[in-house]
């Protein structure tokens, strides 16, 4: 028994090849009508199976690639995603970098303004002491000049001398 048409063909093909020739004409000849008919019956009956496997082996085909094409774009996709991702990772890099130096830059400037400012403050702090210590100094010598002259008019000759504060300082 055979197989597939492909061998009923060439057994049909053989056969009328090697038929002989009607008597004067050559493109003519004479064949086994039975047999022959049923090489074509048996290849019309496999000619619908043979078709159904070439359109499952088609379609086969078809499936895979577009099977192929989807992976292909799941994986340019991917890259795709990636290299995004990539890119704004380093622009987020570069964002928050820049916000840092901003920041610092901020943070020194403040910290320089902070020192000016507290310099500011204590020498204005030291001025204003040192002018409530020259003014109290000043008012304790008036004082002492009053209480002295105070002092030296009212007392008799021959008293004793006043403490005199100024002799022991110096």
């Amino acid at each position: 028994m055979v197989s597939n048409i492909e061998e009923l063909l060439d057994i049909l093909y053989e056969m009328i090849d090697e038929a002989k020739n009607l008597p004067l004409s050559s493109d003519k000849c004479i064949l086994e009508r039975d047999k022959a008919l049923d090489i074509l019956e048996e290849i019309k009956n496999k000619l619908p199976v043979e078709l159904q496997k070439a359109q499952e082996l088609v379609a086969n085909k078809n499936d895979y690639i577009s099977s192929a094409k989807r992976e292909a774009d799941g994986l340019r996709k991917q890259a795709e995603d990636y290299v995004k991702r990539i890119t704004s990772e380093d622009e987020l890099a570069q964002q928050v970098k820049r916000q840092a130096e901003e920041m610092i830059a901020k943070a020194e400037e403040q910290g320089r303004m902070l020192k000016r400012a507290a310099n500011e403050y204590c020498e204005d702090t030291l001025r204003r002491m040192e002018e409530a210590v020259a003014e109290a100094y000043d008012e304790v010598k008036r004082s002492h000049a009053k209480f002295r002259s105070a002092l030296g008019t009212g007392t008799p000759s021959g008293s004793r001398p006043m403490y005199d504060a100024e002799a022991d300082i110096d």
